[in-house]
């Protein structure tokens, strides 16, 4: 054995061992080394997130207002002084006047007073009050309405006024977060929430609709409020419920926003709405109408009828005809077609290609100002 092997043999190997156990009992007890030991981080519980719109209502509720109206209802007396009046003038028949109040809300549309509310809302009325979210109160005066929309404009003399910012209500979706601001039964200013349950929802409450649905809870006052999305645009004015008592049942339906605006600046421009005419009337192909005419269901619309001084009857449309396309839109719904040609600038041309005798053939027509009785045009 060599002497290198004999030293390490006496001294080496417990020299080693000796370190093996002292960096143990260091693992062990390391407060041994002088160093502070360093105490584990204790975890921070996760904090749980709860949405929040209050930005959205922050945003949309200065421009949403109270309308309350009145009116004097005139009505003949009781049937005792009906029966002693009766051989005399209509005009001795004594009458009793009661005065009717109804409330609603709207939506400031500009800050130089413009109101949009449901024309519902303020038709008939004698007195028109407006109270803004800052609790003061004017009288309002009505610039025009439109019963074909159910919409109607008001203007109070208040200048500087908050107004609402419009959303593309193109680009809503079924399931985006809305929220209803309104005078619901007189309380004063609430906001509800839910989401967007269908759209172009038509209802056969005017001519021109295509409602937006939603369970965000709208109830009676909310008529003429506003239904804002997460951001707090305007997306549309609240108008109707369906309800077996009047309440909330989770059906309320709103004017989509572009409508409700092509509207409102019809009517501030002009004094009344103009809208673009074919002189048509129209139904969507039925499946069995389709197979009679070897085409594929939705593929355009038919021609019920055409009035014989309209910009159609110019152009040599005729009943039977089946419109396929007008310009560049897809006909297979009868009312959106009407909706989309109503916003058709009058004395612009429209191309529209028919079918007819089993041919496809083209047409042009200069689109007419749809005159308030078509019937008589």
């Amino acid at each position: 054995m060599s002497r290198f092997s004999r030293t390490f043999r006496w001294f080496g190997w417990p020299a080693l061992c000796g370190f093996l156990v002292a960096l143990l009992i260091l693992q062990q007890y390391p407060s041994l080394t002088g160093i502070p030991e360093k105490k584990p981080v204790a975890e921070q519980p996760a904090q749980e997130f709860v949405p929040s719109f209050n930005s959205a209502v922050v945003k949309a509720a200065p421009s949403v207002v109270s309308i309350f109206t009145q009116r004097t209802l005139r009505r003949p007396g009781n049937r005792e002084n009906n029966l002693i009046s009766e051989p005399f003038s209509k005009s001795r028949i004594p009458r009793r006047q009661q005065v009717q109040s109804s409330l609603g809300s709207g939506v400031i549309v500009s800050p130089a007073g413009y109101i949009l509310t449901n024309n519902h809302v303020i038709k008939g009325a004698d007195d028109i009050i407006v109270a803004l979210p800052d609790f003061r109160e004017t009288r309002a005066n009505v610039i025009g309405v439109d019963p074909e929309t159910d919409l109607a404009v008001l203007k109070i003399e208040i200048q500087d006024l908050p107004s609402a910012d419009w959303a593309d209500s193109k680009s809503v979706k079924i399931g985006d977060v809305v929220l209803a601001i309104g005078n619901p039964f007189g309380l004063g200013q609430t906001v509800s929430q839910g989401i967007i349950s269908a759209t172009r929802r038509d209802l056969r409450l005017s001519n021109y609709e295509g409602f937006l649905q939603t369970d965000a809870a709208i109830n009676i006052g909310n008529s003429g409020g506003a239904l804002v999305n997460a951001k707090g645009e305007l997306v549309g004015i609240s108008t109707a419920l369906i309800s077996s008592d009047g309440g909330s049942e989770g059906l309320g339906f709103a004017i989509p926003s572009n409508l409700a605006k092509f509207v409102m600046s019809s009517i501030i421009d002009k004094g009344r709405v103009v809208r673009g005419w074919l002189g048509i009337e129209s139904t969507a192909l039925s499946t069995e109408l389709a197979e009679a005419f070897n085409l594929p269901l939705g593929s355009g619309i038919l021609i019920s009828g055409v009035y014989e001084k309209g910009p159609a009857k110019a152009a040599g449309l005729q009943r039977g005809d089946i419109i396929l396309r007008i310009n560049d839109l897809v006909t297979y719904d009868a009312r959106k077609v009407m909706n989309s040609v109503a916003k058709l600038k009058p004395g612009s041309k429209v191309t529209i290609m028919v079918l007819r005798d089993g041919k496809k053939m083209p047409f042009v027509a200069e689109v007419g100002e749809r005159p308030e009785d078509p019937s008589r045009g």
